[in-house]
């Protein structure tokens, strides 16, 4: 049952919602219109609306401020993921359901994906969506608004047909463990990370291998003993393709025309170290990881007298968070990295690559598990999503720092 959302509001000074959420335009993905039905009976959700004032942060002559605008609930487990597709936020979680809020409302749309395996990403593609799940199986989903079921499973990979084409002949057989065999088309333990990429889609596993799946038809076209422990996350630009893995590394892989994939270039984190996420800047240059020891590091990349990055340089090693970094986020100049320390941190990407602390965000009551930001602009700022073990979707304001002095109403805090 949909409850209506319970209001907090400041007697001092408060927040209207709607005109910012209003200002957002809803991305093009999907075409038609979304439909008002309510969603179904069985799934209860609840979204607390914030009515909160501003709250600015004064750090190095810029002024930064955020506002708490929803908090979701109606996973039965911890959130693993987000994704937009078109003009719906897709969260995942490990009680095995994704939900679908409709932009920019945040009204619940559906749920899918119930009862196949704890969901650790999401992908999407056109109108397709790929899930990866804990059971070692990618999941697709077709988006149409033509039939009752908008989200409808068409296929599980590896596919029927390319294990049928593969399973007789003994050349197509790896070793995963002692006495265990699989066909090399086949993830052998937990899918963590996916990233799509120029036709193709990539999944990163806890079996220490990166997979290269052919969107058009659904095939697997490559498998790459990438690393020498768990892939833990996957970021895609300009032809490169980084891997980051609780070996201490992310790798690049790229290819030339129709070739495989090969390394080209190893991204050394702090030793014993696990790398948790990776993120990549649009055009390419900028690579950051999220580290199990708060740090995150940032690498250059520089071409070879070419158009595409042949080796990494590294520019910056920030103590992000006082606990790890799970996840991150790029969104322009700005990086937002989520922590185990229950926090996000808003970092400003400056000359070089450095990076300088913008603000940092609390409210979540669990380590900070996956973000994502919203690529419309609002109000001057822009949109942030926030998942978290405490099995609540958080929506934030956030706004890009300004070294204009703020009006006196608003708090200004020094930020420690």
């Amino acid at each position: 049952m949909f409850h209506h959302p319970m209001m907090t509001l400041s007697e001092n000074k408060r927040l209207s919602v709607t005109p910012l959420l209003s200002a957002a335009s809803s991305a093009t993905t999907t075409s038609s219109e979304a439909s008002d039905d309510s969603p179904p009976a069985s799934a209860r959700f609840e979204i607390s609306y914030h009515h909160f004032p501003c709250t600015a942060h004064l750090l190095s002559g810029s002024f930064f401020s955020y506002r708490s605008l929803a908090v979701l609930s109606g996973h039965k487990g911890s959130i693993s993921c987000l994704s937009l597709c078109g003009e719906f936020i897709l969260s995942a979680s490990q009680g095995k359901d994704i939900i679908v809020w409709q932009q920019p409302d945040l009204r619940p749309f559906t749920k899918f994906g119930q009862g196949d395996g704890s969901v650790k990403a999401v992908v999407t593609v056109g109108n397709k969506v790929f899930t990866a799940h804990q059971d070692s199986r990618i999941r697709v989903w077709k988006v149409s608004r033509s039939s009752e079921n908008v989200f409808r499973l068409v296929d599980t990979l590896p596919t029927t047909k390319d294990y049928l084409g593969k399973f007789m002949k003994q050349s197509n057989y790896v070793q995963t463990r002692r006495h265990h065999k699989r066909l090399w088309i086949e993830h052998a333990d937990s899918i963590s990370c996916l990233a799509f990429y120029n036709g193709l889609v990539y999944s990163g596993s806890w079996d220490k291998t990166l997979k290269v799946w052919r969107v058009s038809d659904l095939k697997c076209v490559e498998s790459i003993k990438a690393h020498d422990d768990a892939i833990n996350g996957l970021a895609a630009s300009k032809g490169i393709v980084y891997s980051a893995s609780a070996d201490s590394k992310i790798k690049a892989w790229g290819k030339e025309g129709k070739s495989s994939h090969c390394l080209k270039g190893i991204l050394e984190g702090h030793k014993d170290v696990s790398f948790n996420s990776v993120v990549v800047s649009e055009d390419g240059r900028w690579v950051y990881g999220g580290g199990s020891d708060g740090f995150v590091m940032g690498w250059e990349g520089c071409t070879n007298g070419g158009d595409q990055i042949g080796s990494w340089k590294l520019v910056c090693e920030t103590k992000a968070h006082r606990m790890a970094v799970l996840s991150m986020c790029l969104m322009g100049e700005m990086l937002c990295s989520g922590s185990a320390d229950k926090r996000i941190g808003i970092w400003k990407r400056e000359a070089f690559g450095k990076l300088s602390k913008v603000g940092v965000i609390s409210g979540h009551e669990g380590p900070v598990k996956c973000l994502q930001a919203s690529p419309n602009c609002v109000g001057g700022g822009f949109m942030l999503y926030s998942g978290g073990l405490d099995k609540s979707l958080r929506v934030w304001w956030v706004s890009k720092p300004s070294t204009t002095q703020k009006s006196t109403d608003e708090k200004s805090v020094m930020l420690s």
